[in-house]
């Protein structure tokens, strides 16, 4: 009888263990062509909020369908963020800069990145551009960080 309750007790523990677990693989995105990796960013399935650097084709995507690009927009479009996401690439390696420091420049290559992108676009487009990074900023003022994709979703605002 003893052996039975003890049996009972760790076959309890072990699937109180292990749900939580189980859980979080089942609720897992999966990676595909329409999700960034990570999104790597952490793919959608949590709110848009993602923990790695934002994907340039991905991005390039949203950007297409919020701001109706034309085909020559997306090209110079993901150019730009094809450069950005190798600057912030290159500066997330860089071990010899202070958190600080790391944060000044990923901030100033994005805000380069957003006037390049800003350059591209008609006037119509300049306006949802406006809405989407005021959306973005204040975001980021009500104390949440970390990159986001550009999803209209709850969660974090395009950060683009």
């Amino acid at each position: 009888m003893l052996k039975q309750c003890l049996f009972v007790l760790l076959a309890a523990s072990l699937i109180a263990v292990a749900a939580p677990f189980a859980a979080a693989q089942s609720s897992a995105p999966q990676s595909s062509n329409d999700n960034p990796p990570g999104n790597q960013q952490a793919a959608q399935g949590n709110g848009g909020w993602h923990h790695g650097p934002p994907d340039p084709a991905e991005r390039t995507k949203e950007l297409t369908k919020k701001l109706n690009l034309t085909s020559d927009q997306q090209t110079k479009l993901q150019d730009i963020l094809q450069s950005e996401h190798s600057q912030m690439e290159t500066l997330h390696q860089d071990n010899s800069l202070s958190q600080q420091d790391r944060h000044s420049k990923m901030m100033d290559i994005r805000k380069t990145s957003d006037t390049q992108i800003r350059a591209l676009l008609d006037s119509t487009q300049q306006k949802k551009w406006d809405e989407m990074q005021a959306k973005r900023e204040q975001w980021g003022h009500n104390g949440h960080h970390g990159p986001s994709d550009a999803g209209d979703h709850q969660g974090p605002p395009p950060q683009l």
